[in-house]
């Protein structure tokens, strides 16, 4: 049986764009929302951990949508998943090394957390054989963002990049180099 989102606590790690975007869609469904990120953002009301271990202890559902730098990897460890506590819930959508993928494993096998939802893993595209099996557990491989909208939108922008590179135009959306 599932529990409601509406009323959870949920700590997002990140409050970039997608974090941002992620938030107002759950605090629409009544979420109290929390966020570490590597400074304060004034924008918003939500309440600030600097701490993730201390944003894990005050979450129900631990969402990662952090960059992947020095910094980040690993940034869901043992203590962070103990943290979150035998009835959290971890999605990462960020990128896979975010979260300790043995650590979790054991987490989730020995029910130290609740469960996990996963669109991004540790070695892409190699998913550790254990999760297969729990049934605690979403897998998406990557493609969460695939809907019949979106690889339409994707198609139209693709060839819209095309037209405007061929035809000497700016593009719509480069890639831009650091």
């Amino acid at each position: 049986m599932c529990s409601q989102l509406g009323g959870k606590r949920v700590g997002i790690i990140g409050l970039g764009n997608i974090g941002t975007l992620i938030a107002k869609r759950l605090a629409a469904f009544g979420c109290v929302i929390c966020y570490s990120s590597r400074k304060p953002k004034e924008s918003v009301s939500y309440r600030y951990f600097p701490s993730v271990h201390d944003l894990a202890s005050e979450s129900d559902v631990l969402v990662v949508a952090c960059a992947l730098t020095r910094e980040t990897r690993h940034i869901v460890n043992k203590d962070v998943l103990a943290a979150l506590g035998k009835d959290g819930v971890v999605v990462n959508i960020g990128r896979g090394p975010n979260i300790d993928e043995a650590e979790l494993v054991a987490a989730l096998k020995e029910g130290r957390i609740a469960g996990a939802g996963l669109d991004v893993f540790d070695k892409e595209p190699k998913v550790p054989a254990e999760l297969f099996s729990m049934d605690n557990v979403v897998l998406t491989h990557h493609v969460a963002v695939f809907t019949t909208e979106s690889r339409s939108d994707l198609r139209d922008v693709t060839i819209s990049n095309l037209e405007a590179f061929f035809a000497g135009r700016p593009l719509l959306n480069p890639v831009l180099h650091s």
